[in-house]
C-alpha cells in the first residue's frame, strides 16, 4: 500500500493516504452500491427432520437487492412451492417439512442477491437430513476368557449423520469405569489390556447417542466370564490398535489430529508418545484416555511426520510408528476486497489462495463466469488477479473468486463501485477519548469519498500533526499516539480531502493518571480460627472512580459471610484451612486497572509425633526416637518429652526435657525404681501439639536414695516438746522399696550424743520432755531396703514457747504537739520472754476532752505494735486538747505478757476544724449577708473567726483580698458597698490560741437579675445548663441603636456585634460585660444594621450567640426652610421658633438647677469612688477604663447596666428625678425612674427626667 509525502500549503509535510484499498471498506447506505452478502448458512447444513429448514441469506446494497435461489445448479422457483417461504426484504428461506418427505429438500442450494449495480452469490450450501439408523439385529455369543488374556468388545454402531457419540454402560445405566487397563477406542470398541475376575458380568452394553435427534440406541448386551482355572502369566506388551509396526494417517489443515495406541500385556503397559525428528507442540497437544490418545488441535503443515507410541511394562517395551500427512482444503492468503473507484481510475482485485493440492481459481462477474461475460477492454484477468483500467461510470459490478481442490472450495464476493463522491467523515463528531498515561491512544477518523480522501490531523486547531514519533497516522485515517502523556491532552481535528471537497471532524483526548495500588496486601501467616486483614490502598485519577475486586487463587471470593470487603481492605474472620492461598486485589476503572497479590498461610499446632521407639536401655539412661507429624505450615521449633511413673504416680505426666525441632531422637536420664512410659509433644510458632501415643513401658532397677528429705524444721508446739517435720521423698525419689527416715536430735551446746529414731510413712516426729524454748540440732536421713542415702545436713530448731512473765517498766510519755506523743519504756529481761521476742504492744484510749462544753462519748481502746526489741515508739493521730491513758505488753509467738501500769497524759490545744457551714443569704444589689456555724471540733478554746473575700472577674482572675475578723460568738455578717453583678469568693476560718484552722469557701453573685450562688468548685466549673441567652430587643435612636437582652450565663465575655445589612464589611464588636443593654453610637442615619449578642468563656472557647436582629437608624429630617420661596411664612416661623426657643431655654435652666444648686458641683464635691474610672493604683482590676463615650452626661450618673445605685451620700440624681425603676422609651431614650427618691414639689414630680433641647423641640413641633 503506497504512502506518498506531499507538501500542503500552510500545513507543512503531512501524510497523504492515497490507497484505494482499505480494510473492511464500508460505503454509506445512502450511496449507490452493489450487493454485499452479510449473513448466510454454513456450507454443510444438517437439519433435524422434526423442525423446519431455515436457510439464511441476508445482503445489503443501494438500492436494496432482490433475492433468488438455485438448487443443485438449477433455478429454484420459491413461489411455486407452498412449503417454501422467503422472508420479506431478505433471501432467507423457511421450508416447512411437516407432513412431507424431508429427503425431497436435500441438495445443494445457492443464494443470489442482485440490484442494478451487480449480483452477489452466497456459498453453496449442502442441505442434508440428520439420520439415526437402528442397530442391525445380531446375537452376541457369551465370551469366556482366562484371567490375564487381552479382550476386545466390538461396538460397531450404525452410521449416522452426524456420527453418534459412543459410550458403554450396564443395565442400570451406570457408565463402566475406564482406566489404564480398560479403555474405549475412538471407534467405540472396548479394549481390555488384560482381564481380571472382577471383569465378569453379563451386561456390557454399547450405547450410541445421535446429537441432532437427541436419541440414544443400544447394542445387545455382551456377556463376559473370566475364568481363573489357568491364568495367563506376565508377558511383554503388544499393540491391539493399530496393528503392526507402522500405520498411516491423513489430516486436513486446521482440523484436529487424533492418534491412538492401545496395548495389551501383563502387567498393564503404560503408553508414551514421541515425534521423530521434532517436538510435540505443548500449546496444541493434549493426551487423553490415560495417554493412549494424542490430539493436536489446529493442525498445520509442520505437524506432518512420524509419531512413535511406545508401550512399556516391566518385561519390556514395543513401538508403533504412525506416519501423518497433512493436506489442505483451499484457504485464503489474501481475499479480494471491495473497491471504490472514481471515474478513470485504475486498480485490481487479487484472489490469493493456497491448499494441498494447489487450488484452481475461477472468476465470475455478477455470478456469470468471467469468460462468458461480454468483452470488456478495461478488464484483464491474469490468473488470481483482475486488472481494471480507466473505469467509467456505469461499470459497477460484483466479482466472485472461486478456489477449489478435492478437499473443498472458497467463494468470495468483491464489488467494484464506480462513483464520484466528496469526502464524508463517518466517525461521530465531538467524541471524547480517554486513555491512561503511557498507553496508546487511537483517535478514529473513518471517512468515505471517491476518490479516497486524504486525511490530515491538527491539534488544538492550529498545530499540524505529522506522521512522526509519537504520532502514527494509519491507513484508515486513525491517529495513534504510541505513549500518551498529559501534554497530549487537547482538541484534535481530522480533515478529509479529495478533489471534490473537504470535511472535518473534532474530537478531544483526555490523558488520565494511572490507577496504582500504593499499599499492597502483604504476606500473612495466621492461626486457624483467627482473623486476618489484607490492605489495598489505591491512588487514581481524580476524575475516575475505581471499584475494588478481590480474588482468591484467581477466582471470585466464595459466598461466605466470613469475608468482609471494605473500600481498602479484605477481612477474613474465623480463618479455616481452606482459606489458604493467594489473594489478589484488583482496582478497576473504566480505563485501566492495577492488581496486587499476597499469600495467606494458615497455620496450626503440629500433629503429634508418631512411632515412638525405646533403644539403648540402661539403669540410668535410655534413647527415645520418634517420627514428626505434619507441621501445618509452621516449622517445629522443639519437642517436649514427658514421662509417666506407672509405679508411683500413674496418670500424672511430668516434663522431662525439651530438644530442638530438628531432632527426632533424645538420650534421656532415668532414675532407679521407676516404671517409665514416655510421650512427645511438638511445638511450633502456634503452640504445642497434642501428646503422642505413649511409648513402650520400661522399669529401672532399685538403688539407695540419692537425696534426703528437704525442708527439715524443728518447732515446739508446747513448752515441753519439739516437733521435727520434713518434706518426704516422692515415690520417684525413693529409688527403691522400703523407704524410711532416720531422725537425729540433740540439745545444742549441751548434749554430745545424738538421739535417733526410725520413722516410716510419716513426715514428722515429736520429742517430749524438753525445756522451754531451747535450741536443738536436727538431721533427717532417708534409707530404703538397698541402703542409706547421703549424710544429711544439720539444722537448728527450738522447743516450744510459753507466754512472757514480765511487763515493761518505767513507761514515760513525751508530748510533742497536740496530735503526736513519744512513749519510752524499759525492755523486759530476755529470760522472761520465754520464746522468740515479737515486739511490744501499746494500748491507749482517749478518756475525755479538756473543753468543758464538749459532749463526752465512750471511747474505744486502740493499740499499736512495735516489732522487735524496741524501747520507744511514736504515738500519732491524737486529738488535741484531750486526756489519754496507755499501757504496754511484751509479745512472743505464744501471746502477750502482763500489762505495765496505766499512765495518763494530756494533749495541748490545736487549731480548730473548719466552720460547720457557710451560707450566703439575702443577696442584694450591692450587699451580701453571710451566715456560718461553729466547727464540729474546736480542738481548743475558740477565740474567733477570720473572713477573707475578693471579687472574681469574667476571665476568672481574682481581685484584691479584703479581710474581716469576728468574735467567737458572731455567726452572721452583712457586707455592703459591693459592686453589682459581680462574683465574690469568700474564705472563712475559725481560730484558737494555736491559730486559724482550715477555710471553708463559698461564692456568690451580687447581680440582681441572676442572683446566682454556687458552692466552691476550684477547677472545672460546670457551665450553666440550657440556653445562655433569652429574648433580644433592638430599638433605634438618632444616630444609633439600643440593644437589650436576657442573659443566663456566667464567667463569660459578652459582646455586641453589628454591621450594615447585606454588606461584606467585617462585623464590629463592643465589649458589654456585666450589663443587659447597650447603646451603639455613630451609626449612619437611614441605614439598616444587623445586630447580635455573643458570649465566650475564658477557659472554654465555646461561643454562645443570639439570633441576628435588624434595626433601621432613622434618617435626619431636613430642617432647612427655603426663605426665597417661602417669604410670606418667614415671619411667622421665626416668631414661633423664637418663642419656643426661649421657653425651652428657661425650662432647661430650671430643670438643671432644680431650685437648688448645680448637680455637677455637688458631684465634684462628693467624688463618689464607685463611679470614678478604675485605676491600677486603687487596687481594682486595672484591665478596663471608661472612654469618653462611656462617661455619664453632665448632671447624670448612669451605671453601665442601666440602673442607678444609691451611694453612701444621699445626694444624687435621686434627689432630682421622679423615682421608680430605670426604663427605656420605645425610641431607646432613658426615662430615668430612680429608686430611693426624696420628697419633691408637685410641679417637680411632673417634669420630664430628660433634659429638653432646642432640636428636640423643633422635631416635635414639625
Amino acid at each position: 500500500m503506497d504512502r506518498i509525502w506531499k507538501w500542503v500549503s500552510g500545513f507543512g509535510a503531512v501524510l497523504l493516504l492515497l490507497s484505494h484499498v482499505t480494510s473492511g471498506l464500508e460505503v454509506p447506505l445512502d450511496l449507490p452500491q452493489p450487493p454485499t452478502i452479510t449473513q448466510q448458512s454454513p456450507k454443510d447444513y444438517i437439519f433435524d427432520p422434526r423442525e423446519n429448514i431455515v436457510i439464511r441469506c441476508e445482503a445489503k446494497g443501494k438500492p436494496h437487492p432482490s433475492f433468488s435461489w438455485t438448487r443443485n445448479g438449477s433455478h429454484f422457483d420459491v413461489e411455486e412451492d407452498p412449503k417454501v417461504l422467503m422472508s420479506p426484504g431478505s433471501g432467507t428461506l423457511t421450508i416447512d417439512i411437516s407432513g412431507e418427505k424431508a429427503e425431497a429438500y436435500e441438495g445443494m442450494y445457492q443464494c443470489r442477491a442482485q440490484n442494478q449495480h451487480g449480483t452477489a452469490l452466497s456459498n453453496k450450501i449442502f442441505i442434508r437430513q440428520s439420520r439415526s439408523p437402528l442397530w442391525s439385529k445380531e446375537v452376541n455369543e457369551p465370551i469366556m476368557v482366562q484371567t490375564g488374556i487381552s479382550l476386545v468388545l466390538h461396538c460397531r454402531p450404525p452410521t449416522g449423520l452426524p456420527p453418534p457419540v459412543i459410550f458403554w454402560m450396564d443395565n442400570n445405566f451406570q457408565k463402566l469405569p475406564l482406566d489404564r487397563r480398560v479403555s474405549q477406542a475412538l471407534n467405540g470398541d472396548l479394549y481390555f489390556s488384560n482381564v481380571l475376575p472382577e471383569d465378569t458380568r453379563s451386561d456390557y452394553i454399547c450405547y450410541a447417542r445421535f446429537p441432532h435427534t437427541q436419541t440414544i440406541q443400544q447394542k445387545q448386551p455382551i456377556s463376559v466370564t473370566v475364568m481363573n482355572s489357568s491364568p495367563e502369566g506376565d508377558r511383554r506388551p503388544g499393540f491391539m490398535l493399530p496393528l503392526g509396526s507402522t500405520s498411516t494417517k491423513m489430516v486436513l489443515r486446521g482440523q484436529t489430529l487424533a492418534l491412538e495406541c492401545i496395548a495389551e500385556g501383563l502387567p498393564t503397559p503404560s503408553i508414551s508418545w514421541h515425534k521423530i525428528g521434532g517436538e510435540l507442540q505443548s500449546g496444541r497437544t493434549v493426551f487423553y484416555n490415560f495417554n493412549k490418545t494424542l490430539m493436536i488441535s489446529n493442525v498445520n503443515e509442520g505437524d506432518a511426520g512420524d509419531y512413535r507410541c511406545t508401550a512399556t511394562n516391566k518385561l519390556g517395551s514395543v513401538h508403533h510408528i504412525i506416519k501423518v500427512t497433512v493436506k489442505a482444503a483451499p484457504f485464503w492468503v489474501s481475499a479480494p476486497r471491495n473497491l471504490i473507484l472514481a471515474p478513470n481510475e485504475t486498480d485490481s482485485l487479487t484472489c490469493r489462495v493456497d491448499g494441498d493440492p494447489k487450488p484452481n481459481i475461477s472468476w465470475f462477474v455478477n455470478g456469470i463466469p468471467i469468460e462468458n461475460d461480454p468483452k470488456d477492454h478495461s478488464r484483464k484477468v491474469e490468473d488470481d488477479t483482475v486488472i481494471l483500467s480507466n473505469v467509467q461510470t456505469g461499470t459497477s459490478a460484483v466479482y466472485q473468486c472461486n478456489a477449489s481442490n478435492e478437499y473443498g472450495y472458497l467463494l468470495a464476493n468483491a464489488f467494484v463501485s464506480v462513483l464520484a463522491q466528496r469526502p464524508r467523515v463517518l466517525t461521530p463528531p465531538n467524541q471524547v477519548y480517554r486513555v491512561i498515561t503511557n498507553n496508546p491512544a487511537l483517535l478514529d477518523c473513518s471517512s468515505f469519498g471517491s476518490p479516497i480522501p486524504t486525511i490530515t490531523w491538527f491539534k488544538d486547531f492550529q498545530v499540524s500533526v505529522r506522521n512522526a514519533d509519537p504520532y502514527v497516522i494509519h491507513e484508515n485515517g486513525s491517529l495513534e499516539i504510541n505513549m500518551a502523556q498529559p501534554l497530549h491532552s487537547g482538541n484534535y481535528t481530522c480533515i478529509a480531502t479529495n478533489n471534490l471537497g473537504r470535511e472535518e471532524n473534532h474530537v478531544s483526548l483526555e490523558v488520565k493518571e494511572p490507577t496504582r495500588i500504593l499499599k499492597q496486601p502483604e504476606y500473612r501467616m495466621v492461626q486457624r480460627g483467627m482473623s486476618v486483614v489484607f490492605e489495598c490502598q489505591v491512588k487514581h485519577d481524580s476524575t475516575l472512580t475505581p471499584t475494588m475486586t478481590w480474588l482468591k487463587d484467581s477466582v471470585e471470593l466464595p459466598p461466605d459471610e466470613r469475608f468482609v470487603v471494605s473500600k481498602e481492605s479484605l477481612i477474613i474472620n474465623d480463618v479455616i484451612d481452606d482459606d489458604k492461598g493467594t489473594y489478589t486485589c484488583i482496582a478497576n476503572t473504566i480505563l485501566d486497572q492495577d492488581s496486587a497479590s499476597a499469600t495467606l498461610t494458615v497455620v496450626e499446632v503440629p500433629d503429634p509425633p508418631t512411632d515412638l521407639e525405646l533403644t539403648d536401655q540402661t539403669d540410668r539412661s535410655i534413647q527415645l526416637t520418634w517420627t514428626p507429624g505434619d507441621e501445618h505450615n509452621s516449622p517445629v521449633q522443639s519437642f517436649l518429652i514427658q514421662y509417666e511413673d506407672l509405679l508411683h504416680q500413674p496418670g500424672v505426666w511430668v516434663n522431662l526435657t525439651e530438644v530442638p525441632g530438628s531432632s527426632i531422637t533424645a538420650q534421656l536420664l532415668l532414675s532407679p525404681y521407676v516404671y517409665y512410659s514416655f510421650r512427645v509433644q511438638a511445638r511450633n510458632q502456634v503452640g504445642y501439639s497434642q501428646p503422642s501415643d505413649s511409648s513402650a513401658k520400661y522399669l529401672t532397677n532399685p538403688a539407695p536414695p540419692d537425696e534426703n528429705p528437704s525442708n527439715v524444721q524443728g518447732v515446739g508446739t508446747k513448752p515441753d516438746n519439739l516437733v521435727i517435720t520434713w518434706t518426704p521423698l516422692t515415690g520417684f525419689q525413693s529409688n527403691g522399696p522400703g523407704l524410711k527416715y532416720k531422725v537425729h536430735w540433740r540439745q545444742k551446746d549441751v548434749e554430745k550424743d545424738w538421739s535417733s529414731v526410725n520413722v516410716t510413712n510419716s513426715s514428722h516426729f515429736i520429742v517430749t520432755g524438753t525445756q522451754t524454748y531451747v535450741p536443738y540440732e536436727i538431721k533427717v536421713q532417708a534409707f530404703n531396703d538397698y541402703n542409706h542415702g547421703p549424710e544429711p545436713e544439720v539444722v537448728i530448731g527450738y522447743s516450744g514457747e510459753d507466754v512472757p512473765l514480765s511487763a515493761p517498766d518505767d513507761v514515760q510519755v513525751k508530748v510533742h504537739n497536740s496530735t503526736l506523743a513519744e512513749v519510752h519504756w524499759e525492755p523486759v529481761p530476755t529470760q522472761s520472754v520465754r520464746g522468740k521476742l515479737q515486739g511490744y504492744k501499746l494500748y491507749y484510749r482517749r478518756e475525755r476532752g479538756l473543753h468543758g462544753t464538749e459532749e463526752e462519748f465512750d471511747q474505744q481502746e486502740q493499740h499499736l505494735t512495735f516489732n522487735g526489741n524496741r524501747s520507744e515508739g511514736m504515738l500519732p493521730g491524737l486529738q488535741p486538747y484531750s486526756v489519754y491513758s496507755l499501757y504496754i505488753k511484751v509479745l512472743n509467738s505464744k501471746g502477750e505478757g502482763p500489762p505495765s501500769p496505766i499512765l495518763t497524759f494530756e494533749t495541748p490545744e490545736g487549731v480548730p476544724g473548719p466552720p460547720s457551714f457557710l451560707r450566703v443569704i439575702n443577696p442584694g444589689l450591692n450587699s451580701l449577708t453571710l451566715n456560718w456555724g461553729p466547727p464540729v471540733n474546736n480542738y481548743g478554746r475558740l477565740t474567733g473567726y477570720t473572713l477573707n473575700f475578693q471579687p472574681v472577674n469574667t476571665t476568672n482572675e481574682l481581685g484584691p483580698l479584703r479581710k474581716f475578723s469576728f468574735k467567737a460568738n458572731e455567726t452572721t455578717f452583712t457586707l455592703s458597698s459591693l459592686n453589682s453583678s459581680v462574683l465574690y469568693k469568700f474564705y472563712l476560718s475559725a481560730t484558737t490560741v494555736r491559730g486559724p484552722g482550715p477555710n471553708i469557701t463559698e461564692e456568690a453573685y451580687t447581680a440582681m437579675d441572676i442572683a446566682f450562688i454556687q458552692p466552691t468548685v476550684e477547677t472545672d466549673k460546670v457551665p450553666p445548663v440550657g440556653p445562655v441567652f433569652g429574648t433580644v430587643n433592638a430599638s433605634a435612636i438618632e444616630g444609633g441603636a439600643v440593644i437589650s437582652w436576657e442573659y443566663f450565663g456566667h464567667h463569660k465575655n459578652v459582646f455586641v456585634e453589628y454591621n450594615v445589612e447585606n454588606s461584606e464589611e467585617d462585623w464590629k464588636r463592643e465589649l458589654v460585660n456585666g450589663t443587659h443593654s447597650h447603646t451603639i453610637k455613630g451609626l449612619k442615619p437611614g441605614t439598616t444594621y444587623r445586630v447580635c449578642v455573643l458570649a465566650r468563656d475564658g477557659a472554654d472557647q465555646t461561643v454562645h450567640k443570639t439570633n441576628e436582629v435588624s434595626v433601621t437608624v432613622p434618617a435626619v429630617p431636613n430642617r432647612q426652610i427655603d426663605i426665597a420661596t417661602q417669604g410670606w411664612f418667614i415671619g411667622l416661623m421665626c416668631a414661633i421658633a423664637l418663642l419656643i426657643l426661649v421657653l425651652l431655654i428657661v425650662c432647661f435652666i430650671k430643670r438643671n438647677k432644680g431650685g437648688k444648686y448645680p448637680v455637677k458641683e455637688k458631684e465634684d464635691a462628693h467624688q463618689d469612688p464607685e463611679i470614678q474610672p478604675m485605676k491600677e493604683d486603687d487596687g481594682t482590676f486595672g484591665e478596663y477604663s471608661d472612654t469618653e463615650d462611656h462617661k455619664p452626661l453632665k448632671g447624670s450618673r448612669t451605671p453601665s447596666n442601666g440602673t442607678v445605685r444609691r451611694d453612701e451620700s444621699d445626694d444624687s440624681l435621686v434627689d432630682y428625678g421622679e423615682g421608680g425603676d430605670g426604663q427605656f422609651n420605645e425610641d431607646g431614650s432613658f426615662i430615668g425612674q430612680y429608686s430611693g427618691k426624696k420628697e419633691k414639689d408637685t410641679h417637680e414630680g411632673n417634669e420630664s427626667s430628660e433634659a429638653p433641647s432646642p432640636v428636640n423641640a423643633m422635631n416635635s413641633f414639625v
